[in-house]
C-alpha cells in the first residue's frame, strides 16, 4: 500500500514482512502459553499419581524422577514443538497438516523410552499417560494456531 503524506513523500508499507513477523509472534505467544499449560498439567498429573502410590523409580541407577523434572522435560520438548511449528509456518505450504503428522510421529517415538526403561507397571503406565497429556495440550493448540495464521 502506498500513501502520500503532506510533504509529498511516498511511504511503502512492507506488508509481507510485517504480516510474517506478526504471524510468528502470535504463534510464539500461543506456543509459550500452551507450553506453560502443558508443564502445569503434567506436573499436577505426576503429583496426583505420586499421591496414589506411583514411585517414578527408574531401574537404571534406582533413582526417582522428581516432580520438577516433569515440568522441565515437558517445557523443553514443548518449546521444541513450537520451533517445529514456526519452521513449518515459514517453509511449508500446509503447516498445520505437516505439524500434526510430525507431532504425532514424535509423540509415538516418545512413548518408546518409558516402555523399555524397565520400570514397574504403574510407573510405565503413568509415564506413558504423561506423554499423552502434554501432547493433548500442545498438538491441538499449535495446530489451531497454524490454521489461524495461514487462513
Amino acid at each position: 500500500m502506498n500513501s502520500t503524506d503532506d510533504t509529498g513523500v511516498v511511504a511503502v508499507r512492507a506488508s509481507g514482512r510485517t504480516s510474517r513477523t506478526h504471524r510468528f509472534r502470535r504463534l510464539a505467544v500461543t506456543g509459550l502459553i500452551a507450553t506453560l499449560a502443558a508443564m502445569v498439567a503434567t506436573t499436577l498429573a505426576a503429583a496426583l499419581a505420586q499421591a496414589v502410590g506411583v514411585d517414578f523409580e527408574v531401574p537404571d541407577g534406582g533413582e526417582t524422577i522428581p516432580l520438577p523434572g516433569f515440568a522441565v522435560v515437558t517445557g523443553f520438548f514443548s518449546v521444541v514443538g513450537v520451533v517445529i511449528a514456526a519452521a513449518l509456518l515459514r517453509w511449508s505450504a500446509r503447516p498445520a497438516q505437516r505439524f500434526v503428522w510430525t507431532a504425532l510421529s514424535l509423540t509415538a517415538i516418545s512413548l518408546v523410552p518409558p516402555v523399555v526403561a524397565g520400570a514397574d507397571t504403574a510407573t510405565t503406565g503413568t509415564l506413558l499417560g504423561l506423554h499423552l497429556v502434554a501432547a493433548a495440550v500442545m498438538i491441538p493448540t499449535l495446530t489451531r494456531s497454524l490454521r489461524t495464521h495461514t487462513a
